[in-house]
């Protein structure tokens, strides 16, 4: 399903790797969206190309490119070396487009899946990320970027409003304009018998020019595992807000796989803020298969109005929701695969199938 090829270019080494197995199962669960226009349309895969020494002075060069059904993401990301005492600089330029259902995706089946709204975004970004030297449980990011959104329809066309006629922009025009500065935070600690992650994104919209969007964004993640004997325990809590100008894309949406399982992507509510708490007990049952219980709550903290055009409501998302199962997990040389079936608070069950990255 994939496949690895090493190209030397003089001193250089340039690594290609196509897999086409990363977002494989995770696609098999999609609803269809649209009508397939092309054999490539089907293809899923990815390729990343790295240049460890660019000019001769070690600098580093990755263009790496994702493709999924409905989906593609291509980032170039250039490094220059510096001392390990100074923050470590890249130019990144970013371009994507993916169908936008987390907020205007219309839930069916009692909230258990979501179908296409026939509203795509593209972003394009470029701009700089500075990583801090890291400390023995710390380690922070600082980026300034230009950011330019497009939506879209399923044919490709620009859009600036969706089928009941709200704006999809905070400008009103087909697209937005934004410079972002962003901060993002991690610390870490581990031992033998448990583990806490913390992570911390702030987002600052600076008007640099009257007619771009300014907001203040963030979304904060924390996790907690522990052994329980043979067991072991993962909590997490993820919550988030927004204030300022805002379009419906910059939303929190809530449900889905990662979040409240049992509940189509987005199909619980999208809103301001937001508020997740996920807990999973696993228990191994031999050295590559794990067995697994979850449950998932999420809410919008009844902020769902505050959304331009209030999609949450006129699609009839409930805005907090409550899902819970049972799940297989296994690990294999390949990489991580996952099945997991949930029950959502309308006695609506779903099944999930995921498959992590290939290790590199």
């Amino acid at each position: 399903m994939g496949a690895q090829k090493s190209i030397h270019a003089g001193k250089a080494k340039i690594d290609v790797n196509v897999d086409f197995t990363h977002k494989l199962c995770a696609s098999l669960m999609l609803p269809t969206l649209r009508s397939s226009g092309s054999p490539f349309s089907l293809v899923i895969g990815s390729l990343c190309i790295k240049h460890p020494n660019l000019f001769g002075g070690s600098e580093k060069l990755d263009v790496s490119w994702d493709k999924g059904l409905y989906d593609s993401n291509v980032l170039v990301a250039y490094r220059r070396p510096r001392p390990e005492w100074l923050a470590q600089q890249s130019f990144v330029l970013q371009h994507s487009l993916s169908p936008e259902i987390g907020i205007h995706g219309i839930p069916v089946n009692n909230f258990s899946r979501s179908g296409s709204g026939g509203i795509n975004l593209s972003r394009l970004s470029v701009g700089m990320d500075l990583k801090e030297p890291a400390s023995s449980k710390w380690s922070s990011t600082t980026s300034i970027k230009f950011e330019h959104v497009r939506p879209l329809n399923d044919d490709g066309r620009a859009i600036s409003r969706d089928y009941d006629g709200f704006p999809l922009t905070s400008s009103g025009n087909p697209h937005d304009s934004m410079v972002v500065l962003k901060q993002e935070s991690q610390f870490a600690k581990a031992n033998d018998n448990s583990f806490f992650h913390f992570n911390l994104q702030i987002e600052q919209g600076v008007p640099v020019l009257s007619k771009w969007i300014i907001f203040n964004r963030f979304k904060f993640v924390a996790s907690k595992g522990i052994k329980l004997g043979p067991a072991f325990l993962l909590t997490r809590l993820t919550g988030g807000s927004i204030v300022g100008d805002m379009a419906p894309y910059q939303a929190f949406s809530i449900g889905g796989l990662g979040s409240v399982r049992g509940y189509g992507e987005g199909a619980v509510g999208s809103g301001r803020s937001c508020l997740v708490a996920n807990s999973e007990l696993t228990l191994p049952l031999n050295k590559m298969l794990e067995g697994a219980i979850f449950l998932d709550c999420g809410t919008d903290l009844r902020s769902g109005h505050l959304v331009p055009g209030n999609p949450a409501l006129r699609q009839g998302k409930p805005g907090s929701g409550v899902g819970m199962g049972y799940g297989l997990r296994f690990k294999s040389q390949f990489g991580h695969f996952q099945v997991d079936y949930a029950v959502n608070a309308f006695q609506q069950r779903t099944l999930y199938f995921g498959l992590s990255n290939l290790p590199s």
